[in-house]
């Protein structure tokens, strides 16, 4: 687990700023936290090297691509072991129906959030990419009615210095 690095409350003001809409310059980031733009770049650019800042991605709407149903799908890998899971993890990664991968401890060992054209999509990818696999004893399928956006990311307060936010 990496180390957590000391953020102010400019740091973290920054950061909730940022989250909203990357797309922030830094005259504007400056303005709204209070410092010099050479500042907020400084500050921007440390925090990207400490690796709190990890980069910057576009959101697609995948009912606008074609892939209006999403799915959370549950799988069981048995033998559960690295020479397995490697090959598994890169296949299933490298579809272009999977949005995120997590591998989790419980009875599941992993859980793929998928996006897919419709049911009969859906069905086609659990049997041929999922269950056609020898280590895969099992998937469970979740439809995914809706989803919300949660945010920004900062620190647990009290071990770091959110006061006055």
């Amino acid at each position: 687990m990496a180390d957590s690095v000391a953020l102010d409350p400019v740091d973290l003001h920054i950061l909730r700023l940022l989250q909203n809409d990357a797309r922030t310059t830094y005259r504007e980031l400056a303005a709204e936290v209070g410092v010099a733009p050479s500042t907020c770049l400084d500050r921007v650019t440390r925090l990207r090297r400490s690796g709190v800042i990890l980069g910057h991605q576009l959101r697609l709407d995948p009912a606008r691509l074609g892939r209006g149903l999403e799915a959370l799908l549950s799988v069981q890998v048995r033998p559960h072991r690295r020479e397995l899971i490697g090959p598994f993890v890169e296949r299933i990664r490298t579809l272009p129906e999977s949005r995120a991968l997590f591998h989790l401890t419980g009875p599941d060992d992993y859980l793929v959030h998928v996006a897919v054209t419709d049911t009969a999509d859906l069905q086609r990818l659990v049997l041929d990419e999922f269950t056609s696999r020898r280590e895969v004893a099992r998937v469970e399928t979740r439809l995914i009615f809706q989803q919300w956006e949660c945010g920004p990311l900062l620190p647990p307060s009290g071990g770091s210095a959110e006061s006055g936010l």
